[in-house]
Order: structure tokens, then sequence, then C-alpha cells
């Protein structure tokens, strides 16, 4: 209400307030750290136990347009068919029309009639407009079709060099999904996005971004975010807490974490040193031998099973269950309350910093109904 006055209740439209997001979307990313920074000075960061999670937001993209290796064999085959068949036809449009005609002939020659002299250059001139105009509107057809196909193909060879280079850099296919490998998926759209398991609903997938979030078990305020186009959460752990680290600038105590963040490299990283970590190693199942080998380590490895023994005492119990209720209510109220199930821009930059957005937002809509103030400053 106050800038509605100052501005005498003129206020931009959607497209005004849409735009200015786009123009400026790395500039809005950045403020995160200072809401955050305005949250800690509030009192609602606390840092005594931080819980860190991922989510699948949806790409603005279709899984539906991305192409396995085994797909794009078969497409490639079917319209390499297509073309042939198209030229057989032709051939044998040319041939019946010299049986028709005779040879060279395609049968719209003048007929009989317009032998009279008199007749004749007007009905040739109507005839050439006709054609004029037919030819053009074939010939602005046909090459609207070969440019569409040309750029389509263009696109599918530049997504695919897109994607030999990625795989070869991180060393591993770009994706994997319920059908193989698949290539950058979505030549049209957004070919950064992964095709990824769909936490949900198990067994389906969903063209998206693994957005990742810490928080703060005092207020649910987000102390970090990040997102990668890695569909697992494995990667993620010793990042996150870094950069938690540095955006408070603080000594975090304990951090807990489900089994996709698990690996021996994780809990024993020299840079974590001093934080109590609570990583679940395994997803065991009702009547599993306990001694199953998990990810990450091998059978009997030591600092596995100082895991498994820290989170079955009755301290590691109560950390590990308070997980849940620190991350849960802030992805439910993200995507429920707030309506984010999918990101508006394309490319991995650019999600990074609408999602560090919209965790910004989060921060300060706590940080509002907290009803802190800024204090006026004194001499």
């Amino acid at each position: 209400m106050a800038f509605r006055y100052l501005a005498a209740d003129q206020h931009p439209d959607h497209d005004t307030i849409a735009n200015f997001r786009k123009q400026h979307l790395a500039k809005l990313g950045e403020l995160f750290v200072q809401a955050l920074q305005l949250c800690q000075k509030a009192g609602l960061v606390k840092l005594g136990q931080v819980a860190i999670d991922g989510t699948k937001i949806q790409a603005n993209a279709s899984k539906h347009k991305a192409m396995s290796y085994g797909r794009m064999g078969e497409a490639e085959q079917k319209l390499q068919g297509e073309v042939e068949a198209l030229l057989r036809h032709a051939e044998e449009v040319d041939e019946a029309e010299d049986g028709q005609y005779g040879k060279g002939q395609r049968g719209d020659e003048l007929p009989a009639e317009l032998a009279r002299q008199e007749s004749r250059l007007k009905k040739i001139r109507e005839a050439k407009e006709a054609l004029e105009a037919e030819a053009k509107q074939k010939a602005e057809e046909q090459k609207a079709k070969a440019e569409a196909k040309i750029a389509a193909r263009q696109e599918e060879r530049e997504a695919d060099r897109a994607r030999v280079a990625r795989a070869g850099s991180s060393g591993s296919p770009s994706r994997s999904g319920p059908t193989g490998i698949f290539i950058a998926a979505e030549f049209h759209t957004d070919p950064e996005s992964r095709i990824m398991p769909e936490g949900a609903h198990q067994g389906s997938f969903v063209q998206a971004y693994n957005a990742q979030a810490a928080v703060d078990s005092k207020a649910q305020i987000i102390v970090a975010a990040e997102v990668t186009q890695q569909t697992n959460d494995k990667q993620q752990l010793v990042p996150l807490l870094q950069q938690m680290i540095e955006n408070v600038n603080g000594k975090l105590q304990t951090a807990s974490a489900d089994t996709g963040y698990w690996s021996e490299a994780n809990v024993t990283e020299e840079s974590l040193q001093g934080i109590d970590l609570y990583v679940a190693t395994d997803r065991q199942q009702h009547g599993e031998s306990k001694d199953v080998p998990v990810d990450g380590g091998s059978k009997g490895s030591a600092v596995l099973q100082q895991m498994q023994d820290k989170l079955k005492t009755e301290a590691g119990k109560a950390v590990y269950k308070m997980r849940k209720q620190i991350l849960e209510p802030v992805f439910g109220y993200i995507k429920e309350g707030r309506g984010f199930r999918r990101f508006s821009f394309r490319g991995l930059g650019n999600v990074r910093s609408e999602w560090r957005l919209i965790c910004a937002t989060h921060n300060l809509l706590k940080l509002f109904r907290s009803g802190w103030k800024i204090q006026p400053w004194s001499a």
C-alpha cells in the first residue's frame, strides 16, 4: 500500500514485472544472501541443526521431446524412408505423364480451342497469372518446409554435439531414464534440463532440474540453495554445506541428510570437520540383513559402521527424526502454498538464479511474519 500511495495508485502490470525479473534475474538471485543475513540478524537462524534435501522442479521443457539413442536411429531411418518414398513417387508420376501425354509433355499444353488468334492472347495471359500465383505459393510452401527440416536437423546435430562434449567432460552419460541413455533431451526448449525420476510417483519420470536446499531448524530459514543437473544427491552434500558456511559466516553444529547423500568421502571431508553429521547409509527394508553393503562403502567399513551405530543411538534417532520436520514444510509451502512447480526460465544458470530468488522470497516472508523490524541506527 505504501508503494501504491507514493506512485499515485499506479502499479505495473504482470508483463512489466515479468520483464523486469527476466532482465535482472541474476541480480535478483544474489538477493538470497542479503535476505538470509537479515534473517540471521533477526535471530531466525541459530545453526543448531541444518537439514539437507533435494526436490525435482520441472524444467520449462517436455520430456516427450527427449530422444534416446535408439529412438534417434529409428527416427533417422523413418525420415530416410520417407524421402526415398517421395522420390519414387515423383519418378512414377513422371513416367505416367510421359505415357499419357508423350515424352516431355505434362498435359497442361494449350488445347485446340486456343488456336484461334483472337482468344489465344487473353487466355494465355489469364493462365500465366494463375500459374505464376500457384507456382509462387507452392514455392513458398516448399521453401518453408525445407527450411524447417534443415533447422530441425541442425538443432539435433548441435544438441548431439553438446551432449558428447558434456559426456566427455564429466566422464558419464548425460542422463539415464526408463528406456536407456538419453541425449541432451529437449532439442527445441531447454537442452540443459534432464529426465529425472519423480520422487512423488515411483516409476514416473519428469524433465526437470534437481533443486537443493539446506534449512535451519530454528524457523525453517533456507541457508543454502543450489540447482544441479545430476539426478541423484550424492555429490551435493559437501558443496551445499560449504555454501551455507560461507553464506552465514558461522559455525554449524549438526547436519542431517538422507541416504541419497551418503558416501564415505562426504562424511570424512576435511572442510566439514567439526560438524556433527547424521547421514543415513541405506534404506533398510523389513527383514533385510543389516550386513548388506551399501553404495559408498564396502561391507565392514569402519566409517560406515560408525555412522550406522551413531544413527541407532537415542540422540541419533532424535536428530534424524527432525530432518523431515525441518525440510518437508519448506518444500511443501514452495510447491503447494506458492504453486512453484515449474521453472519459468531455461538453462542451468537461469534456473539457478530463479531458485535462489524463490528461496530468498521464502526467507523474506518468514522474516515479515516474524514481526521483526530493522532498528533505526543510533550514535
